[in-house]
């Protein structure tokens, strides 16, 4: 039996064929839309991991016998469905789904890593011997190993992860011309940039030769549009999306779009400045990036290749007295939540900045070992790559000063809202980013600014931060509306 918003899918297929007057292009359309008519929500099957983790199971059980002295093996399992719309229309529909193993071997201190997405049950024990046969041929690597036994996840906490409810292709279009509509209906928006539906389901099965074993899954919603404003030559984009594992948490779709259709009409008009120091004020949506700075510069990777100007500051006070960033795997429902890391181990949220002092550095077993400490459970991996070190769900701690207070007592300063490029040197703490905003005067935002540089070095951007009130959980990485004194602006 069809079901009424299937139903209502076709019929308005055959609604818009038999409006065309050229029969070459009707049935170019009529099977367009009957791809998307097919791309239905996932199937419970999808949710079932026992085919995946029987798999581990069993390519840990054939790299022994092929004669590894222990290994792991990962399977990445992902569903995604996206639409989008540009000007009332669909202009693309996509369905991927597929799963995926990776097949870590050590010989003694050699590793290999195979990936493959043949799941079928005869290839075991040809892939382990390949895997072995790599390693005995690689180089040691001292440091190279599984985790520590007495490290490893033994209970699993609900992060509550998974919503399995997602949305037929029918609905997210709907998602994606409401959101389209409102920012067309925002006044002096121009037309549309697009604006675009997705949700999906991806996971993980983590299996080692030593005990270890776990599974997750996690859902993920995301929607978006971008707005034009102005006309000719005097046209200025910008856009808006809201990205979470729950639809329930999800923005509206109208909020979306409005608020894509403002920020571009706030854009129109911009004004260039002359090169001066002045405080700089980050939005939120662009003050994680400087979390983000900091996140790359403790990675432990950094740390052990000597690649990081932090690589001598752990115990150092970076930041201001009370400036906390933390970093949280367990957070319900956070976008980059998971109950173990790569290797298996239970992680834990961990304070990194304490009262402006850098307490940890982010560390895989591997790097752990060649610093000569001990794991802190953010091991990242692929299936086709050995784990690394990254951070989970990390954010800025809020101040106490609204926005409005924090730069209340700006005589001329400048307001980020869009960074552009990647200037930043992890090597010296150089910081060097194209950005637009809005010019700060007598401490209130005035007119538009664009194609101007912000520079300074992170060490002076960190100990200068000043955090306001307003922190909301809507990326990875999360921070309020930032100040930073004496930052370069170069202008004209």
């Amino acid at each position: 039996m069809i079901d009424a918003a299937l139903q209502s899918m076709i019929d308005e297929v055959l609604r818009r064929v038999r409006k065309m007057s050229l029969p070459a292009l009707a049935v170019l359309l009529f099977l367009r839309h009957l791809k998307a008519i097919v791309m239905r929500a996932p199937s419970s099957s999808l949710l079932d991991q026992t085919a995946l983790s029987e798999l581990a199971e069993r390519l840990i059980a054939a790299a022994r016998r092929a004669g590894a002295d222990a290994a792991d093996a990962v399977a990445v399992r992902s569903m995604s469905l996206s639409i989008e719309v540009r000007d009332g229309a669909v202009e693309e529909s996509e369905r991927a789904e597929g799963d995926d193993v990776g097949l870590r071997v050590l010989v003694g201190k050699r590793q290999a890593v195979v990936s493959t997405n043949d799941l079928s049950a005869d290839g075991t024990a040809g892939l382990a011997e390949r895997a072995v046969a790599m390693a005995r041929a690689a180089p040691e690597d001292r440091f190279a190993g599984l985790a520590d036994a007495s490290l490893l996840a033994r209970e699993f906490p609900d992060l509550d992860l998974i919503d399995p409810n997602l949305p037929t292709v029918a609905q997210l279009e709907r998602m994606a011309r409401d959101a389209e509509q409102a920012g067309l209906g925002v006044r002096g928006v121009a037309k549309s940039g697009g604006a675009s539906a997705s949700a999906g389901i991806g996971g993980m099965v983590l299996a080692t030769s030593h005990g270890f074993h776990g599974a997750y899954l996690g859902s993920r919603h995301s929607l978006s549009m971008t707005a034009i404003a102005g006309q000719g030559t005097g046209m200025e984009r910008d856009y808006d999306f809201s990205s979470t594992l729950h639809a329930a948490d999800l923005e509206s779709a109208e909020k979306v779009g409005r608020t894509a259709g403002l920020r571009a009409v706030e854009r129109l008009n911009p004004r260039k400045v002359s090169t001066r120091k002045v405080p700089v004020v980050f939005d939120p949506r662009v003050a994680g990036s400087l979390v983000s700075h900091l996140a790359g510069a403790i990675n432990g990777a950094a740390v052990a290749r000597k690649t990081s100007f932090l690589k001598n500051k752990l115990g150092e006070k970076l930041f201001a007295g009370g400036i906390r960033i933390l970093d949280d795997p367990f957070r319900r429902r956070g976008l980059r939540s998971r109950p173990f890391d790569a290797e298996g181990v239970a992680g834990k949220p961990l304070a990194l900045i304490d009262d402006g002092v850098l307490q940890s550095w982010l560390l895989d077993c591997a790097t752990a070992r060649e610093l000569g400490l001990a794991t802190t459970g953010h091991a990242q991996r692929g299936v086709s790559s050995t784990p690394s070190p990254g951070a989970t769900n990390l954010h800025l701690a809020a101040g106490s000063m609204t926005p409005e207070a924090l730069i209340a007592d700006i005589a001329a300063g400048f307001y980020v809202s869009d960074l552009i490029g990647s200037g930043v040197n992890g090597v010296t703490g150089d910081y060097s980013r194209g950005a637009a905003g809005f010019w700060i005067e007598n401490g209130k935002r005035s007119y538009a600014v664009s194609e101007v540089t912000i520079a300074g070095h992170l060490l002076e951007i960190f100990r200068t931060l000043t955090p306001a009130n307003d922190l909301e959980f809507r990326y990875g990485t999360n921070a309020p509306t930032v100040r930073v004194e004496g930052l370069t602006v170069a202008g004209q």
